[in-house]
């Protein structure tokens, strides 16, 4: 699968280099030309480097890894106004989580909805965004021996099928959570959990097991 990269960043870094190990073909995309290549050469042959524009029209799947302040400015550079990831799988793991661990998009529209309204034509999918780029890194991403779940949320069937190979080519598993405008509960449930890690709480010390989510059996 070819992948465009928009962002050199951490989040860039940690997938790209597991992707790439999986066979996938990168080229990312960065504000620094001299930073960006050395990413590349950090995630690995055969990562190309291009500009914004150049790695949305590389990619069968996009992904967007920029801060959230970024995203218009970026997605208009990549040509997304004007229909370049017109049918293009485009995956939206930026959090709007600002200081004090506030959602900038509280109320609505969510980020993941800004993005498909900018990107013309594109098939977004939520995913990824609920870890810390660290835990990417892991081969594979599980814990007590169960694989890390990743929730998406999109419209599209065969986008949400796409995405969910690169999950499972993280050694995770992909989880259906909903179309895209349940995307802002997926938002809004990583700033939460956030706020909660950085408080020192396991999280997943608030949540019964499956077998006890509708009361005790």
């Amino acid at each position: 699968m070819r992948i465009g990269i928009l962002g050199a960043g951490r989040m860039a870094d940690a997938l790209g280099t597991q992707w790439t190990r999986a066979g996938h073909e990168l080229m990312i995309s960065g504000r620094d030309p001299e930073r960006t290549a050395a990413r590349a050469r950090r995630i690995g042959p055969p990562t190309r480097v291009g500009t914004w524009a150049e790695a949305a029209r590389f990619g069968d799947v996009v992904l967007l890894a920029v801060r959230d302040t970024a995203v218009p400015e970026v997605l208009s550079a990549a040509g997304a106004d004007d229909g370049a990831l017109r049918g293009r799988v485009l995956v939206d793991c930026v959090n709007a989580v600002h200081s004090g661990f506030v959602l900038a998009t509280a109320g609505g529209p969510s980020m993941a909805e800004r993005v498909a309204r900018q990107a013309v034509g594109a098939r977004v999918v939520k995913a990824f965004n609920h870890c810390h780029e660290d835990v990417w890194r892991m081969t594979p991403p599980a814990f007590d021996g169960t694989p890390l779940a990743v929730p998406m949320c999109g419209d599209d069937p065969d986008a949400l099928a796409t995405v969910a190979t690169l999950v499972r080519d993280l050694g995770c598993t992909p989880v259906e959570a909903g179309p895209l405008d349940r995307a802002g509960l997926l938002e809004a449930t990583t700033a939460f959990l956030i706020a909660l890690w950085h408080s020192g709480v396991d999280a997943r010390t608030l949540l019964p097991p499956l077998t006890h989510a509708f009361g005790p059996r």
